[in-house]
């Protein structure tokens, strides 16, 4: 290659250069742009699922609480309770479960 051909080549990169990060930069800020909204969509999701998961552990909690109450009543008595169900009278107690008790 001849000094002239170089010089020649050196203003044709130049611009070359410049124009491929004009359009690179074209290309580039919306995909960006669109990657930061798809992230933004993705954290509203997210934290509406926590939320959601949120109330329904209080939910349990509350289910939890009353269940823990009623068990540890001084006034409940389970075993009572079962020995009360098994001195019903038979035609109270459905057929398939006189068949059992044979």
């Amino acid at each position: 290659m001849s000094q002239d051909t170089v010089f020649a080549l050196i203003p044709i990169l130049g611009i070359s250069c410049g124009l491929l990060a004009i359009f690179a930069g074209a290309i580039f800020r919306p995909w960006m742009k669109m990657k930061e909204r798809q992230m933004e969509l993705n954290a509203q999701s997210v934290a509406e699922k926590a939320a959601q998961y949120a109330s329904n552990q209080s939910q349990l909690l509350e289910r939890v609480a009353v269940l823990e109450r009623i068990v540890t009543d001084q006034g409940y008595s389970l075993a009572k309770e079962i020995e009360s169900l098994r001195s019903l009278p038979e035609a109270i107690v459905p057929t398939h479960e006189k068949e059992l008790l044979k």
